[in-house]
């Protein structure tokens, strides 16, 4: 049977509330969960690619999502098109290798790319835009594509979780 992940950091947002407040919850609410799915292993089940198919890992993950929001926040939303990539140039480098990866390093580097992203945030409004590819994009359609990108990773995470130790919540 699967639960709900009980944890006080985690909180779903409330049924009436504003546009912005309610998106900025719900970011936030995916955000933890990734951190709660990826929690309590020991390194080797967090780097583990346990689909033989896919580079996927739940250490993976954070490092994509700080990529995402670094991406997303500091590239399109701020402007700032001289900043650099965190785990390398390549598409998925961000995935592996992992051998050398250190788990609080990444996760340090995930909180503060979300810190970062909550400032750059805090300063504009939902109609704000910044480019990306060239064409205006709202924080509105980043906040939602953030939510959608960790609910995404969040169903990758879940499974992950369950063949590392047979955990299942959501």
């Amino acid at each position: 049977m699967i639960t709900d992940l009980d944890d006080d950091r985690r909180r779903e947002p409330d049924f009436s509330l504003g546009e912005r407040e309610m998106l900025e919850q719900w970011l936030e609410f995916h955000r933890t969960t990734l951190l709660l799915k990826c929690e309590g292993l020991q390194d080797a089940p967090r780097k583990a690619l346990p689909i033989a198919t896919s580079n996927l890992s739940l250490h993976g993950l954070i490092r994509h999502m700080a990529e995402v929001e670094r991406n997303w926040f500091t590239g399109v939303l701020a402007g700032d098109t001289d900043f650099s990539y965190i785990y390398g140039d390549f598409e998925d480098a961000e995935f592996s290798p992992l051998d050398e990866a250190s788990w609080e390093d990444d996760l340090g580097t995930w909180h503060a790319e979300c810190a970062s992203s909550r400032q750059v945030a805090a300063t504009r409004g939902l109609d704000d835009t910044g480019l990306r590819h060239g064409q205006p994009c709202s924080l509105r359609w980043i906040y939602m594509h953030m939510i959608e990108e960790y609910a995404r990773h969040n169903g990758h995470a879940d499974l992950l979780r369950e063949m590392a130790d047979g955990q299942v919540g959501w």
